[in-house]
């Protein structure tokens, strides 16, 4: 059994990292479209702010973290003139440093997970293109991750199932093991409307090896775990806490956490007691602190500690 298949095989929920871009940001690094936190790998001290990242998050107590790849992609790229090259060259110094990361820790049992999100926006469904582009794109992109030695894909953010399928579909063809996670809206629909149910059913049948929900509020997380649980695989979320209410202001600003660590623990061990999640971390707004407050509260509760 390889260390990506005894992540499910704890006897606690495995315990992702938090929000690097959102981590970045607060580092100084500029989080503009296109490239988001692509940014901080063309430069040096771009590159030791994701270092560091990675670094804090693993003391912290994170089993998996995820690689700076979620804007790597070769779409992403041709947009700043890029090329299958650039793609190629960035990804591989991503993918490396959470490598490298994990190597200095010391914690052998730790993961690095590759981030595969949409091609186009996250929360834009009708962005996202036809099939056969859909197919070619993220063929490449795993063909790229697999060279790299990537044993986990997170693919994340996923707006619509479509996209969510072909996704798992192609790192499976490469011998990379799914984790599938979407972005929902309310009434446990995905932001294309379609039900987070369906997608879940639709990525197992796949491979997928794990459901989860990430990059939406609380409010919104609990309705959809009720609808992954009937899916038959393990289920996780890692919410978005930003505090939004002031972004149209605060644009070139980090935006505040709404929750501080021990809330997050507090609501984080709620979804995990409430839902049987075998995994759980935080999206955008999550710092060390909050992964560190998480790391605790599990293991309290799997020590009977806290019910």
């Amino acid at each position: 059994m390889n260390r990506v298949s005894d992540l499910l095989e704890r006897e606690r929920s495995v315990i992702l990292d938090g929000g690097l871009a959102t981590e970045l940001h607060r580092a100084g690094i500029a989080m503009q479209a296109p490239r988001w936190s692509a940014q901080a790998l063309f430069s040096t001290q771009g590159r030791a702010a994701v270092a560091q990242c990675h670094s804090a998050f693993l003391q912290a107590g994170a089993d998996v973290i995820t690689a700076n790849t979620f804007r790597t992609n070769l779409r992403a790229l041709r947009r700043v003139g890029g090329n299958a090259s650039a793609a190629e060259c960035l990804t591989r110094v991503a993918v490396e440093l959470a490598d490298e990361a994990v190597s200095a820790c010391g914690r052998g049992t730790a993961v690095v997970a590759a981030s595969v999100a949409p091609v186009e926006d996250c929360y834009d469904p009708s962005a996202v293109p036809d099939d056969l582009t859909l197919e070619v794109e993220h063929g490449f992109f795993a063909s790229l991750l697999a060279q790299l030695g990537v044993e986990l894909a997170l693919i994340e953010t996923m707006n619509c199932v479509r996209e969510a399928v072909i996704a798992t579909r192609a790192a499976r063809g490469h011998g990379i093991t799914p984790w599938v996670s979407f972005v929902a809206g309310a009434d446990a629909r995905l932001l294309s409307g379609e039900s987070v149910a369906d997608a879940a059913v639709a990525v197992a049948r796949e491979g997928a090896q794990a459901v989860l929900v990430n990059c939406c509020d609380l409010a919104v997380t609990r309705p959809a775990l009720a609808a992954l649980q009937s899916c038959g695989l393990p289920i996780g979320a890692y919410p978005n806490i930003e505090d939004r209410s002031e972004a149209d202001s605060l644009t070139n600003t980090p935006l505040p956490a709404s929750l501080g660590p021990v809330g997050f623990a507090v609501a984080l061990t709620g979804l995990i007691r409430d839902f049987s999640l075998s995994i759980a971390g935080g999206c955008c707004g999550a710092t060390p602190a909050h992964i560190r407050n998480l790391a605790g509260s599990i293991k309290r509760l799997n020590e009977g500690v806290l019910t």
